[in-house]
């Protein structure tokens, strides 16, 4: 397809092309990553599971699709890499080295570069259930954002963020970058093109360990969940802060619906998924959730929200329609990362804007 019709068609279209393009067995698919050394898929429609893909002692992540659903990438904390796998054999076909212990995983919209964070001082391996910790090492040395290029598949820049980068989202234009560093309390945006810092958003007066950051699908504001203070903070496109949303305890995962009526937040310490209005942003309903869930995906027709369950190794279905339960499916090993394809809108994902 040739720049000029991509420039004239409108963003919906590009999208649809795009996902006309992907291979036949990648469309419908729901892609779970298990810390316990593999990936779990669904299928999209049936939620029956379809197949494993086994990553033995890698310790998978961080996960996102390619737009044109062609790859699928795992954050391997373990082997220190970022695994490429073709959707259609749901073969690893490459590895890309990252780093010590990388975690969260974006690609850009134009599917022409990923960001991978990882911390060069974290200590790594699985949570630890007893210590009641679950990733949360406290970093020396700040941590960094590869940023690999989906052409050559290597990786090209590394941005130095702040201690223990974590969420990663992108500006409505696709320029700048944003990371939550739950290490200091801020958010650092960067200009993509340079990687230069752009600014740093101090966030101690609205809490603490900010985790999950998701910008609304208009582009008129962003939320930031706070983990150790229970809120989320309302950024405005330039990043300054708006006002702080009280949530349930330890808010981590964040997402919208498809329109932006809803902001969803996994409440992981108080074992609930909260569902808040996107104008008022006040609470809606809550559903009661596993254990250790901190990310989620609506479906591709956006008609059921599943959440990965960690530690009760499970992926909760609901309703998202009625904020009821739908069910429970287990015989997950520490699932960590779910997105879809189609992609869909979720705490790790969302679809071509």
């Amino acid at each position: 397809m040739s720049n000029a019709i991509l420039k004239f068609a409108g963003v919906s279209s590009i999208a649809a092309v795009l996902q006309a393009a992907a291979p036949a067995l990648a469309a419908g698919t729901v892609y779970v990553t298990n810390q316990g050394g593999s990936v779990t898929l669904l299928d999209a429609a049936t939620l029956a599971p379809e197949d494993t893909i086994e990553l033995k002692d890698n310790d998978p992540r961080g996960v996102a699709v390619t737009p044109d659903g062609k790859y699928l990438l795992t954050a391997n904390q373990k082997t220190g890499d970022v695994a490429v796998i073709d959707t259609a054999t749901r073969k690893v076909v490459r590895r890309v080295p990252i780093g010590k212990n990388p975690e969260f995983l974006r690609v850009l919209p134009d599917g022409g570069k990923a960001f991978v964070t990882f911390e060069p001082s974290s200590e790594g391996g699985p949570p630890k259930s007893k210590s009641g910790k679950d990733d949360q090492d406290v970093a020396e040395i700040p941590a960094q954002v590869a940023v690999i290029d989906l052409k050559s598949w290597r990786t090209v820049a590394s941005i130095v963020g702040a201690p223990e980068t974590e969420g990663i989202e992108f500006s409505k234009d696709g320029k700048r970058i944003a990371i939550s560093n739950e290490g200091n309390d801020t958010v650092t945006v960067y200009d993509i093109a340079t990687g230069k810092l752009q600014k740093t958003v101090d966030l101690h007066a609205q809490g603490s360990r900010p985790r999950g950051i998701k910008l609304a699908p208009d582009g008129s504001y962003y939320v930031v969940t706070m983990e150790n203070s229970n809120g989320m903070v309302i950024l405005d496109p330039d990043f300054n802060v708006v006002k702080s949303v009280p949530t349930g305890k330890g808010p981590y995962g964040v997402a919208f619906d498809r329109m932006g009526k809803h902001i969803l937040v996994a409440a992981a310490r108080d074992s609930l998924l909260q569902v808040f209005d996107g104008t008022s942003y006040a609470k809606l309903a809550e559903i009661p959730i596993g254990k250790r869930c901190w990310h989620f995906t609506y479906t591709p027709d956006e008609s059921r929200l599943l959440v990965a369950c960690g530690r009760s190794n499970e992926v909760q279905v609901i309703d998202a329609t009625t904020w009821k339960p739908v069910k429970s499916i287990p015989g997950f090993d520490l699932p960590w990362g779910i997105v879809t394809f189609p992609k869909a809108n979720g705490s790790l994902d969302a679809p071509t804007r």
